[in-house]
């Protein structure tokens, strides 16, 4: 067995205020409460909050007394993410890795902004693998990159066993990444904790799964400090035999007679995903994908959309703008 204790923090976070000393707080709370807690976990966005304008240059005077906290209780930290102000005047959404002696051992920035809502926040094109000394290697990713499971799909083939993802999410598409969770967590055979926020930070409902895609915990719609005893012999029993003796899909993946052309972007195959609209916010009364009677007359579809078939229209990628 390899035990290792995570707490995920579920609280509350402001959108005009710096939420830095609550999440301080909340550390003193956890190691008062649970003092085997081993790594803690906030969730996307919980120092500043979501509003671009707080961006902060990195390095920065609160990064630094997230050290001191996790030195002085010896644990791993992630406080979440906070949008970074590059010397070029990029934003980016950056998270950081933080060991038990204080030292910034990693550093990850969304590579999936959540555009067209996002689109001054640019992407990050580095993955973040770490490892945690006799347990077992560790990958992060923020909210919307689970979307993709391609990200997914390079940590654990790197050997990740525990996926660590902080999210902010407020919407009504809440309960469609719950499910995306545990998909990710049976597909890739690992430990996924997803760290949701409340009020600005979002909805609630943080999970965590296991590699059968079992849920060792879900959070309702209320602060909650949540530590969790994760197994990483798990992930590796799973991983040889197969959940609950079956699936074994990380070594089929390994072993596949298939190549996937759509990754390489001059081979064509992805000539569909080209024929779409432009990626922007919906509009009021948008009739972009909608089959309708007169493409002729509609806003963003070009006159020869009447010589189509039935059900298909040419859409001229108009920004929506105008």
């Amino acid at each position: 067995m390899t035990p290792f204790a995570i707490t995920g923090i579920q609280m509350h976070v402001d959108a005009m205020h710096s939420n830095v000393e609550a999440m301080l707080h909340r550390i003193d709370v956890m190691m008062a409460r649970f003092p085997w807690t081993q790594m803690a976990l906030f969730s996307e966005l919980a120092p500043y909050g979501p509003l671009e304008q707080f961006a902060q240059p990195f390095p920065n005077d609160d990064l630094s007394r997230f050290q001191d906290a996790a030195r002085r209780y010896g644990i791993w930290l992630i406080p979440g993410s906070m949008f970074e102000q590059r010397d070029d005047g990029r934003i980016f959404n950056t998270s950081i890795v933080i060991n038990p002696e204080g030292e910034i051992v990693s550093k990850y920035s969304k590579m999936f902004p959540f555009k067209p809502y996002e689109q001054g926040v640019a992407s990050g094109t580095e993955f973040c693998i770490f490892d945690v000394p006799d347990v077992g290697r560790f990958g992060l990713s923020i909210c919307y990159d689970i979307w993709f499971p391609e990200t997914t799909r390079h940590l654990t083939s790197q050997g990740v066993e525990v996926l660590l993802h902080p999210v902010l999410t407020g919407t009504t598409d809440r309960e469609a990444e719950l499910s995306i969770a545990k998909a990710t967590a049976a597909q890739f055979q690992c430990y996924v904790f997803d760290v949701n926020g409340l009020a600005a930070g979002g909805v609630g409902r943080s999970l965590v799964v296991d590699p059968s895609a079992t849920v060792l915990h879900q959070s309702a719609g209320q602060e909650d400090i949540f530590p969790i005893e994760i197994d990483l012999d798990q992930v590796r029993r799973q991983r040889e035999v197969g959940m609950k003796g079956l699936g074994q899909v990380l070594k089929s993946f390994r072993d596949r007679e298939a190549e996937f052309p759509v990754y390489d972007r001059t081979s064509g195959a992805d000539t569909y995903l080209h024929t779409l609209g432009p990626l922007r916010i919906p509009q009021k009364g948008d009739a972009a994908g909608v089959a309708i009677s007169d493409p002729r007359t509609a806003l963003g579809y070009s006159e020869d959309a009447a010589t189509k078939p039935d059900n298909f229209y040419h859409y001229k990628g108009r920004s929506g703008t105008d």
